[in-house]
């Protein structure tokens, strides 16, 4: 049973910084896509980051530069480093893995094989 469990979350001022975590387990996939979506209130969730089992990444242009994705295959954990948080980064961040590698821009969220419950990022102006 594949289970994802998202942490890290909080409240913060624009400018500052969070980094979530992603504990996986249960996975069989030999090769695979792990990534962070978000879903702010009244939109629809979209993909923020993607890491494959080779190590590529590939950002949402909004995110591009004050974000950054990384995994411990050791520890099967999986990062999201976010610096630079604005306003509208305001959103529940869910972790999701799909089997493949993808990148980001060619992933919409319900082609996601499994996400987590989530953690809520909260930046205020």
């Amino acid at each position: 049973q594949v289970q994802l469990v998202e942490s890290g979350g909080g409240s913060v001022q624009s400018g500052g910084s969070l980094k979530l975590s992603c504990a996986a387990s249960g996975y069989t996939y030999s090769s695979y896509s792990l990534g962070w979506f978000r879903q702010a209130p009244g939109k629809e969730r979209e993909g923020v980051a993607l890491i494959d089992s080779g190590g590529k990444t590939s950002y949402a242009d909004s995110v591009k530069g004050r974000f950054t994705i990384s995994q411990d295959s050791a520890d099967n954990m999986l990062y999201l480093q976010m610096d630079g948080l604005k306003p509208e980064d305001t959103a529940m961040y869910y972790c999701a893995i799909r089997q493949g590698w993808w990148l980001i821009h060619d992933l919409p969220d319900y082609d996601m094989d499994y996400f987590g419950k989530g953690t809520l990022v909260s930046v205020s102006s």
